[in-house]
């Protein structure tokens, strides 16, 4: 019961940091650039509320210019008719990877503050995790082909993708293995057929 209701408690904060961000999304996107305390009413929640999720409107506004930057499923696949998985998500690659070439250096702060939170924490089990932008999009890339794989499989290989699209690809591509674009671009669409491939075996 008390971890049932951990869970509930952690589900509430992560909808909850989800509305301050659409909020300040919504504001953004009005040509606005709002305070915490404007998005705090937008989002129906207390200003003290909102500096519980963001220490600062900076943080808040930072991380809401990489939502609108970030495509939603509809935008993504409206005119696409290809169901092959591995070509989905090879889409989803790379206009994350576009976005986050044209969003490096704010996405980096971003990285850096998670971790530097992470670093912080006493109790893991209260810090909230990071927005999670690239699942959703991975789950409608898979989902015309979702038959093709073994449920499990299916489970497996939606988090093992989320290790490749994203911005701790493109650090580790850029900084550790020191790759250029191209060679990066190729590695993680290797990867992505790879992987798809091999969850698609498994399935009888």
């Amino acid at each position: 019961m008390a971890e049932g209701g951990k869970t509930i408690r952690q589900n509430q904060r992560q909808r909850t940091r989800k509305d301050l961000l659409e909020a300040a999304t919504r504001l953004m996107k009005q040509g606005n650039r709002p305070t915490l305390e404007d998005v705090a009413v937008e989002a129906l929640v207390s200003r003290a509320t909102a500096y519980r999720y963001f220490p600062s409107v900076e943080a808040l506004l930072l991380e809401a210019s990489i939502d609108i930057a970030t495509p939603g499923a509809e935008e993504l696949f409206g005119n696409e008719s290809s169901t092959d998985p591995a070509t989905r998500v090879q889409l989803v690659d790379q206009v994350l990877h576009d976005m986050i070439l044209a969003n490096e250096a704010p996405l980096r702060i971003m990285l850096a503050q998670s971790l530097e939170r992470r670093a912080k924490a006493v109790d893991d089990g209260e810090l909230l995790g990071r927005q999670n932008r690239r699942t959703p999009l991975i789950e409608a890339a898979l989902e015309p082909a979702r038959g093709a794989f073994d449920p499990k499989a299916l489970e497996h290989l939606i988090k093992a993708l989320s290790l490749i699209v994203g911005p701790e690809a493109m650090v580790v591509c850029k900084d550790v293995l020191q790759l250029d674009d191209a060679d990066a671009r190729e590695v993680k669409r290797w990867a992505i057929r790879t992987l798809v491939a091999a969850a698609q075996k498994g399935h009888g």
